[in-house]
């Protein structure tokens, strides 16, 4: 394996058509592999728009199996331009019985495996807990062609603890497939800080495991005036010390390309040795719900 590895991120908007979404992508994917994109992750649920702003049951039919449709045309791609893919579809495991899930899929074309997202929100326009079964593969991690990473989806960005398993597995980069945005009647008032902390806590996994960061988000307007997101973007990648190597814009379809050494690790981790401290002995009363 490579002292480093190249990156890519595709922050996108997304149409109704779901065909077009997906030709879009692949575009997106063929650019940055010219660029020199290696690893190369998508938006959550990058087929469609985030249909989780209402409780539908026709949209079950944007739903398709892993392998499947999704999964084979992004293998042949993969095993084209020798590049690695992080995939969020939105999986249909058996009737009735449904996934956010991260598909990996190696340079040779591979289906390395998924990542069902664990962690399922259920919040105004953010109604997931409608659509997914919370996963049940755990916090895996996948050796690619180029590194070992682990993908975790979206909501799991809050919580300390997949990032935590997920690093301690060995990972060399965690990827985020996101599709976060702002509330029209909140953007003004809590905006900036709603942004912040989203970046902000993903720095602290950056920082607390020693391990880069790599979140990608889409853009643009979805929905309704009257019950709209706007997706903010900024995809970033923070390096183990949660520097913010480089970011995209609020607004915009970007694509990040982002070299990352692998030797930072090494460097943060020897002079802030979290790893080394930690008391394991000391942490049972975590699997408790409430302590009080």
């Amino acid at each position: 394996m490579s002292e480093k590895l190249t990156v890519g991120l595709l922050q996108r908007k997304c149409s109704t058509d779901p065909g077009a979404n997906f030709a879009g992508t692949v575009e997106a994917i063929r650019e940055a592999a010219k660029r020199g994109g290696q690893i190369i992750c998508l938006e959550e649920l990058f087929r469609s728009q985030y249909f989780c702003r209402e409780e539908n049951a026709e949209h079950f039919d944007l739903a398709e199996p892993i392998p499947g449709p999704t999964t084979e045309a992004l293998s042949k791609l993969a095993r084209e331009l020798g590049v690695v893919i992080v995939a969020s579809i939105f999986e249909r495991r058996a009737a009735g019985l449904y996934h956010n899930s991260a598909a990996v899929l190696n340079a040779d074309g591979a289906l390395l495996g998924l990542y069902r997202k664990m962690h399922i929100p259920d919040d105004p326009l953010y109604y997931e807990k409608f659509y997914f079964t919370p996963g049940d593969l755990g916090f895996p991690n996948f050796d690619t062609r180029y590194g070992r990473i682990g993908a975790l989806v979206c909501w799991d960005q809050w919580y300390p603890e997949g990032a935590r398993l997920s690093s301690l597995r060995g990972a060399n980069i965690l990827f985020y497939p996101t599709a976060i945005g702002w509330h029209p009647a909140e953007k003004a008032q809590f905006g900036a800080a709603q942004l912040d902390a989203w970046r902000t806590i993903q720095r602290s996994h950056a920082i607390a495991n020693g391990i880069f960061v790599a979140a990608v988000n889409r853009v643009g307007f979805e929905g309704p005036p009257e019950s709209r997101l706007e997706f903010w973007g900024s995809s970033f990648v923070a390096d183990p010390f949660g520097q913010i190597i480089a970011e995209a814009s609020t607004d915009k379809e970007e694509t990040l390309i982002v070299e990352c050494d692998l030797r930072r690790m090494e460097e943060v981790r020897r002079n802030w040795p979290f790893l080394r401290d930690r008391r394991t002995d000391a942490y049972a009363p975590l699997l408790e719900r409430w302590l009080g």
